[in-house]
């Protein structure tokens, strides 16, 4: 048991992986998420380019690249909010994060529109690299719930 808890607050032997999951460790999920995000849009990419064209391969890698760009934007917003959670100070700029949270929505948004008119690739392997953060999240899923 965790020695820094009340008596009250004390979690029982068997709890849950997810219970136990810290603010640190959930930012180093999220940042390898990033990174799986990444390099499982870049190894398809390299194979849909040799199987297909480069236009499908570009159209993946965008897709990717927008979907690693969400998940470390919601590693920040997570931080902001879990400081606000713990009864922190809120950290400098919190209501500049949100707005340029909001304005990251706007770019990723004209990101996907441009490889849709520039790329004339398809729309599925652009909907497959937007999907490559789920997968990656939900194999972090995986892994802390295994250990």
């Amino acid at each position: 048991m965790s020695e820094d808890l009340k008596p009250e607050e004390q979690l029982p032997e068997d709890a849950h992986p997810i219970v136990l999951l810290t603010d640190e460790q959930l930012a180093r999920r999220l940042t390898r998420a990033t990174w799986n995000t990444l390099l499982f849009g870049i190894v398809p990419s390299i194979a849909v380019w040799i199987g297909s064209n480069w236009r499908n391969a570009a159209m993946l890698m965008a897709g990717a690249a927008v979907s690693a760009a969400s998940v470390l934007e919601w590693k920040r917003l997570i931080q902001l909010i879990n400081a606000k959670m713990d009864a922190q100070k809120t950290p400098r700029g919190a209501a500049l994060a949100a707005v340029f949270f909001v304005l990251r929505l706007t770019i990723f948004a004209g990101v996907i529109y441009g490889s849709l008119r520039c790329f004339q690739g398809s729309a599925i392997a652009l909907l497959c690299g937007l999907s490559l953060a789920v997968l990656a999240i939900g194999w972090e899923v995986v892994s802390l719930l295994r250990d």
